[in-house]
């Protein structure tokens, strides 16, 4: 963003993987097929002041380049490899809808969020201003185990990939990640204030801006 380089999005075609099958499959890899010590996804490319970096999930490629002439030669290159499709500027992948505006990118999780809450059964409930009590204290063993641990932990962690979008949840879900071994219900009812939170804040987006500096942070 900060230097305003094209990011385009492809898709590799694999049919053949989606397809019925009658009978169960077990496969093994080839006797020359070594396994990496690094699960490589992100590719970089350099060649004087042309410069790209490609990031892989599966069959989904996010290619950002420093020109649009190095992105059209090196989809052509990667179409010469693999059948696959240009799917243009970026705007959604795993979930995740982009859009782009001339001095930010906006990312939202809208349409999960509200299936986060479809799926927990909030229906109507009175929403929350904030994520959490602050002055709640909460212990592993305070009050009667919940009914239901499987679904604390699947709630749990549904949120969890929210925050990526949502980072003003994330304290507070951390909080409750915490008891997913054993969760009582003091903690689901905190869990519950964060959803009735995100019912109140559900069409809330995340901005990214663009810096001076292109120096990586942590």
């Amino acid at each position: 963003m900060a230097r305003c380089w094209s990011i385009h999005q492809l898709d590799v075609k694999n049919a053949f993987l989606h397809g019925d099958l009658q009978e169960t499959v077990y496969m093994h890899q080839p006797p020359s097929f070594v396994i990496a010590k690094s699960d490589t996804s992100l590719f970089t490319f350099k060649h004087g002041d042309d410069m790209a970096y490609l990031l892989l999930y599966i069959d989904d490629i996010i290619l950002c380049t420093s020109s649009d002439t190095l992105r059209d030669r090196l989809i052509s290159h990667l179409k010469i490899k693999s059948p696959m499709s240009d799917l243009g500027p970026l705007n959604f992948i795993l979930g995740i809808s982009i859009s782009h505006t001339p001095s930010y990118m906006l990312l939202s999780l809208q349409k999960y969020a509200q299936e986060i809450l479809e799926r927990a059964g909030m229906g109507t409930r009175k929403p929350a201003a904030t994520p959490t009590n602050t002055n709640a204290k909460r212990s592993a063993d305070s009050g009667p185990p919940v009914a239901d641990p499987t679904q604390y932990r699947s709630l749990a962690g549904g949120l969890k990939y929210l925050t990526f979008t949502r980072p003003d949840i994330a304290y507070a879900l951390q909080q409750m990640c915490v008891f997913m071994h054993d969760p009582r219900e003091p903690h689901l009812n905190a869990l519950k204030c964060i959803l009735r939170y995100i019912q109140d804040t559900v069409d809330h987006i995340l901005h990214v801006y663009p810096t001076s500096t292109l120096r990586l942070i942590t």
